[in-house]
């Protein structure tokens, strides 16, 4: 049974991690894909989604475009209504991190991560609504993560602007509502993606595996199943939440 059959989803930062996983599954149960990336250096990674996606029967387009510039949300926002005729999901994915003590943290360092976190949040989420509101039906779906619920020391940065995802999620759920369109976050723990591979440097893992009740890492799937339960109509009475994603880590 496909649980997103006609359905057409955006996805920021798709070309590798956990948007990459959220394509595939989605375009698995049907879905239409537009995704983006920013680098030059995804250009490769972005064609060979596209194709994994169009071999399993949906439409997919890949946009060179950076979510956390409004007037090139604004551009490929109007691409793919023109392309797909409608948007009924959005998936707010693209992210970056910065670490570092907050007494040498520069005033740029923490400008960047709050630019692509959570004023990438901002951009989307605005381009997106009006399509949304004029079907009076759409699901909103905004990747935080557990830092931004529990802190991390040098990590304030991230933290705050995945704590800022969630306070965004929980007003935009306030405001669009009353036309069906649903918002919501999810907060994964650590997730076996790019971002996190110096995690497996010398005992780094083990230690953090330590403090997860379930053992391990997410996969990029754990939390593509928890995008596919918040964008289908079994998620149809859920907004305005946070679900961790962090195998008990947030206990």
């Amino acid at each position: 049974m496909k649980l997103l059959e006609g359905k057409v989803a955006i996805i920021t930062g798709a070309a590798r991690g956990i948007g990459e996983a959220v394509a595939l599954k989605f375009a698995e149960h049907g879905a239409n894909i537009a995704f983006t990336f920013v680098s030059d250096n995804s250009v490769e990674k972005a064609n060979a989604l596209v194709d994994k996606i169009t071999a399993l029967g949906v439409k997919a387009k890949a946009y060179k475009s950076n979510a956390s510039d409004f007037a090139a949300s604004e551009i490929f926002v109007a691409d793919v209504l023109t392309t797909f005729g409608q948007i009924d999901i959005c998936v707010n994915n693209a992210g970056i991190s910065k670490d570092n003590l907050l007494l040498r943290m520069t005033p740029e360092q923490w400008d960047e991560v709050m630019q692509v976190n959570l004023k990438s949040v901002f951009n989307m989420t605005k381009q997106v609504i009006k399509p949304m509101m004029k079907a009076k039906n759409g699901s909103i779906i905004n990747m935080s993560s557990v830092i931004g619920e529990m802190g991390n020391a040098g990590q304030c940065s991230y933290a705050a602007s995945k704590a800022g995802v969630i306070g965004f999620t929980k007003s935009i759920a306030k405001e669009l509502g009353s036309r069906n369109i649903r918002c919501n976050a999810i907060a994964p723990g650590f997730v076996e993606t790019d971002m996190t591979n110096y995690l497996n440097d010398g005992d780094g893992a083990d230690k953090y595996k330590s403090m997860i009740p379930l053992g391990r890492f997410a996969s990029g799937e754990d939390i593509a199943n928890v995008c596919l339960f918040l964008a289908c109509d079994m998620g149809s009475y859920v907004t305005g939440q946070t679900i961790s994603a962090c195998g008990g880590m947030n206990i």
